[in-house]
């Protein structure tokens, strides 16, 4: 039985379901592994900066690895820009076989590049290089998938065929921690050998990177089989083509108008409450909370597992009563919540650390003008005054802290009542004092309470929940996204156009998430002030949203104007 596809009741175009349950599939199935390929590296930072960035201290080979992460987040709208011109002018299917390879090979490539200590500089010059690669094929994948599905897809069932594609992205970072567990699982019996054994040189560590060119195989192998998209084929046959799709798009203020609002009005919130309730979740738990990395990885794929569903669910829904009030609802949602939800999780993940924290606060006593941002992003800075010296010591505990002003030329850590003195790291007698410093630091801190790390050792179901929750948001924000913005464009640019804002929302506004989230707590000393970055992005999104930005449900997509 033949049903109408996007703009079928106008177009004339149909598409049989099992053509359209192919179709769903193929792509969906494709862009997981994609998004397998990019979010593995973010997955395996820590071990990933231990050995392509080895000359640098433990902090900066960690930072240096996230900005190599961000790499590939800075390219994405570039790479829109190319492949979305290559899509607009030569089709859908042949411009997403060509973003996979890219993004297979790249990553197969990080699996067998030799580290720092076997070719120098140029281990991390050509991962960086594999990493924009990825970005900038990410930049051309999304876009095409989602509009090969939307094109296809019947009018009044365009948020639920393309709510499909949505799941791709947590599903590909579902399986990327999946791949991962199983691999650190199988490298040791317990939580220190599993560590050290995984992150061994040319050790159990690579075997994720290495099965993309599996997955490669698969997809390029199914999306040969797919045909172009009816909505393209008819504008070919036409000779309706643009010739200069880039201008069409952002050179004429009424469809850059457009573009600019699908930014600040949706992909923007969407993008950081994607990233804040997924990836700045886990390094909320395992860099500041101290959770074990295994078990912190277990609980949020199975929070993944467990919301996943709902992307169809939002997407079903958005064909009802629309796209633009789930998503700006979930923004919302997530710019009241998202404190007292991170609050929660820190009672659950580690209650010592809360309790100690309201009973026995930390306190730097110093002068502001010799305390420095402990965030080091070249790995070259010393710190060394007594402020700097108290703040590192207590980033590296993932212990919280405030600043009180104190005399000049000394500090000292105030833990309750008790006032462990810090010291100069330039004096001579800096190593015996260093010490001292550290074993009185260390002792005033396990008597206030302070735990050495989390004491979870095993899925802690109250985690699981809160996580849930944020991962309900996510699927709010993005589950309607691909059909609203498909919607936005006409036929002969949308390629172009709606890659655009989706990739610097997400490439820019949300993968830099993390690092921005990460260097404002470093820099206060409050484990939650790295909030505020998507609080503030989410609320804007929604006044914007709210006052500027059109319902789409019910447009048709074969159509000459936005």
């Amino acid at each position: 039985m033949a049903i109408a596809a996007t703009a079928g009741r106008s177009s004339g175009i149909d598409v049989s379901d099992a053509e359209m349950r192919k179709v769903v599939f193929a792509s969906s199935l494709g862009t997981v592994f994609e998004w397998y390929d990019f979010y593995l590296y973010g997955a395996l930072a820590t071990i990933i900066g231990k050995h392509f960035f080895t000359g640098l201290t433990d902090s900066a080979q960690y930072v240096f690895a996230l900005l190599a992460f961000a790499a590939g987040f800075f390219v994405r709208p570039f790479g829109a820009i190319i492949f979305g011109r290559l899509g607009d002018m030569i089709g859908r299917k042949y411009t997403f076989l060509i973003t996979i390879l890219i993004m297979g090979l790249s990553t197969f490539l990080v699996g067998v590049l030799p580290s720092y200590t076997a070719i120098g500089m140029a281990a991390p010059v050509i991962l960086i290089c594999l990493r924009l690669a990825q970005g900038l094929a990410l930049g051309g994948e999304y876009g095409g998938a989602a509009i090969y599905v939307a094109e296809h897809a019947e009018d009044d069932r365009r948020g639920y065929r393309t709510s499909w594609i949505q799941t791709t992205a947590t599903l590909g970072y579902f399986l990327s921690l999946i791949i991962l567990l199983l691999c650190q699982y199988s490298s040791g019996a317990d939580a220190a050998s599993r560590d050290v054994a995984f992150g061994s040189e040319w050790g159990t560590w690579r075997i994720p990177f290495l099965i993309s060119l599996a997955l490669l195989g698969i997809s390029v192998w199914i999306r040969l089989s797919l045909n172009e998209s009816p909505l393209f084929t008819k504008m070919k046959e036409e000779g309706r083509l643009s010739a200069a799709p880039l201008a069409e798009a952002f050179a004429t203020w009424s469809n850059m108008r457009i573009v600019i609002l699908a930014l600040l009005g949706l992909t923007a919130g969407q993008a950081v409450v994607w990233y804040g309730g997924q990836f700045y979740a886990n390094i909320f738990l395992n860099k500041i909370l101290q959770v074990d990395p295994f078990w912190t990885n277990v609980m949020v794929a199975i929070a993944l597992a467990l919301g996943a569903p709902f992307f169809i669910v939002f997407g079903w829904l958005s064909d009802k009563i629309g796209r633009k009030p789930i998503i700006l609802a979930g923004c919302l949602l997530a710019a009241l919540t998202y404190f007292p939800i991170f609050h929660a999780i820190t009672q659950a993940a580690n209650p010592e650390l809360a309790a100690a924290s309201v009973s026995s606060p930390v306190t730097i006593v110093a002068d502001p003008n010799e305390c420095r941002l402990q965030f080091d992003p070249v790995g070259k800075s010393k710190f060394t005054s007594p402020c700097d010296i108290a703040k590192t010591a207590l980033v590296k505990k993932g212990i919280p802290y405030l600043n009180v002003a104190g005399p000049s030329g000394a500090a000292a850590i105030k833990i309750g009542d008790k006032l462990v003195p810090s010291y100069d790291g330039t004096a001579g007698d800096a190593k015996a004092k260093g010490e001292v410093f550290v074993k009185d630091l260390g002792e005033a801190l396990k008597a206030a309470g302070y735990p050495a790390k989390s004491p979870i050792n095993g899925v802690n179901w109250s985690v699981v929940g809160l996580l849930w929750l944020l991962m309900l948001y996510v699927t709010m924000v993005y589950g309607p996204i691909a059909a609203m913005l498909v919607e936005m464009f006409p036929t002969r640019f949308r390629y172009s156009a709606m890659s655009l804002p989706y990739h610097i929302g997400n490439g820019w506004f949300g993968g830099f998430l993390p690092f921005i989230s990460v260097a404002i707590v470093a820099s206060t000393g409050d484990i939650y002030s790295g909030l505020w970055y998507p609080i503030t992005v989410a609320a804007a999104t929604f006044v914007i949203g709210a006052l500027f930005v059109s319902e789409t449900r019910g447009k048709l997509l074969d159509r000459e104007h936005a």
